[in-house]
């Protein structure tokens, strides 16, 4: 497979820059009194092999055009993927049609236009990979049988993916704003499944980056799936207490993204969140600082604008544990008679400041407790804060792993673990959009047996 080119992308940002705006033409053309719209185009790789042999591999070209009108205060919107003229002008009196149909909403509408992106910084977001199938494929039985090579009781994969993907993606809206960026991302994953007297453990591990040289390479990919998945041999079930708990950086992630949600304009407006009206109020102990980051070179949550055309800011959220702002688009925003944030579409690389701990300094300074490594389930609610997720990982003992356990299930109240965040190690995750370490809490309930 050959990732669309450098040139072949300037090409089509002169062709999908002249879509969007034919496209708020018409529309005002046709009656609306504002308009916006998206287009992307893209195409990617995906191989998937299963002891060492083709499960899956699959070639993915898309482009798609999205269209949202607004005729005083009603809202219509629609989709296409065919691009053609008539295609296009069919989609846009189908949104105006939706639009006078649809109840008036005094709160929709494009974001201000003074509140648009002037400047467009080069993020480094874009490096595609022209991999040929053959070869991915040929990385991704590599990657398997290293695996298999690591541990004679590694007897089963439940498969091995090496993938890619690049885009272009421009924004547009009646505020004379058009813009948007190319990008990349590439990902290695590798899951296995270990066997011996007590039984069957699967785990794995995988690297994602917006360069695929940043990948971890095939063998730390395969020896930390392997080590991840032997060292769980032998769980066994807890019984049930009240102990401290450790969420490994790759889980801990969990915690923070459903902070998002609580103070997310949507959970604000239908006053659905454990976090209503606690803004400049403590809700993290006084170490916790959390920022927004939305210009982290190759990051994979950064951008220079959000989903409105509003321009990105460094900001904090929370600061010495006392939450700072709200995550806000133009649209809840209005609904809270506040000013949007720059957040449609979501936030942009949440850094939780890491400690100078590292997790086995954690795990040391926890002493006895849980370590969880994996968990299953969503049970948060949004509402009251209450958390409750099936786990597995590590009961320690004198500041050691003792031995795995699993089919235990932990609990609280977002509002309290919050409060009783002890250390954030420095073994931050660099694989989405959240970056944290490792998160020690005190006392929490761990359900087992």
């Amino acid at each position: 497979m050959e990732a669309i080119s450098t040139n072949e992308f300037a090409e089509n940002r002169e062709e999908l820059t002249r879509i969007i705006d034919s496209v708020l033409t018409q529309a005002k053309t046709m009656g609306a009194s504002a308009a916006e719209a998206d287009v992307g185009v893209g195409s990617g790789l995906s191989a998937n092999v299963r002891k060492g042999e083709i499960d899956k591999l699959e070639y993915e070209r898309d482009k798609g055009l999205g269209i949202t009108v607004y005729i005083n205060g009603q809202k219509g919107n629609s989709s296409t993927s065919d691009f053609s003229e008539d295609a296009i002008k069919k989609s846009i009196e189908a949104a105006i049609g939706i639009a006078k149909h649809a109840s008036r909403d005094e709160f929709a509408g494009l974001a201000d236009a003074e509140l648009m992106a002037t400047e467009f910084p080069d993020l480094n977001l874009y490096h595609p990979w022209t991999i040929a199938p053959e070869a991915a494929i040929e990385l991704a039985i590599e990657c398997e049988q290293s695996a298999f090579d690591a541990d004679k009781r590694i007897s089963n994969s439940d498969g091995t993916s090496v993938s890619t993907y690049s885009g272009l993606n421009l924004y547009g809206n009646t505020n004379n704003f058009i813009n948007g960026w190319s990008w990349s991302s590439h990902t290695i994953d590798c899951t296995v499944i270990a066997e011996d007297s007590n039984g069957m453990q699967r785990d794995g591990w995988y690297s994602k980056a917006r360069d695929f040289n940043d990948l971890q390479s095939i063998k730390d990919i395969s020896q930390e799936a392997a080590r991840r998945t032997v060292v769980r041999l032998g769980s066994r079930k807890l019984k049930t207490c009240k102990a401290p708990v450790i969420f490994e950086a790759p889980i801990a992630s969990g915690l923070f993204s459903a902070l998002i949600t609580a103070i997310a304009g949507g959970s604000l407006y239908r006053r659905a969140t454990f976090l209503l009206d606690k803004k400049g109020e403590q809700i993290f102990s006084d170490h916790i600082n959390i920022y927004e980051q939305p210009y982290i070179m190759k990051a994979l949550g950064s951008a220079p604008f959000d989903n409105d055309g509003v321009t990105t800011k460094e900001r904090d959220i929370v600061k010495d544990g006392m939450l700072m702002d709200y995550v806000l688009s133009a649209y809840s925003a209005r609904k809270l008679g506040l000013q949007t944030t720059g957040n449609a579409g979501g936030v942009h690389n949440l850094v939780i400041e890491p400690g100078t701990d590292s997790l086995d300094d954690l795990v040391k300074k926890m002493d006895t407790g849980l370590l969880i490594t994996d968990m299953i389930g969503f049970g948060v609610n949004q509402i009251t804060g209450d958390y409750s997720r099936g786990a597995s990982g590590f009961w320690v003992e004198n500041g050691e792993l003792a031995y795995p356990v699993e089919e235990i299930t932990v609990a609280g109240n977002l509002a309290d673990m919050y409060k009783n965040i002890i250390s954030i190690a420095n073994d931050v995750d660099p694989r989405g959009n959240v970056l944290t370490g490792s998160v020690l809490m005190d006392t929490m309930t761990i359900a087992g047996e």
